[in-house]
């Protein structure tokens, strides 16, 4: 499934379309610490100067904008989902 997410994500096609939750999953997986304020859910890893604050839409999905940022840092820093991540 995230899997999935992060082809979808790096094929830049259809950032409006990703739903939140498994863009969340997806930063997750690679490795990221979550804190959540909120509703913002605010991504640092070791390793990576960005720090990611992703919102939810009211629709349930992720703001565009934002799955351009995740696909940013992902082509970036060559990151890899990490076993053991949820």
């Amino acid at each position: 499934m995230k899997e999935k997410t992060l082809d979808v994500v790096l094929s830049g096609l259809s950032d409006k379309n990703i739903r939140f939750e498994d863009l969340r999953k997806l930063v997750k997986s690679l490795g990221f610490n979550e804190r959540i304020k909120g509703d913002h859910h605010i991504f640092s890893k070791s390793g990576v100067v960005e720090i990611m604050n992703l919102q939810p839409l009211r629709d349930g999905k992720a703001k565009p904008y934002q799955v351009k940022q995740v696909r940013n840092s992902v082509l970036q820093y060559k990151l890899r989902e990490e076993s053991g991540n949820a």
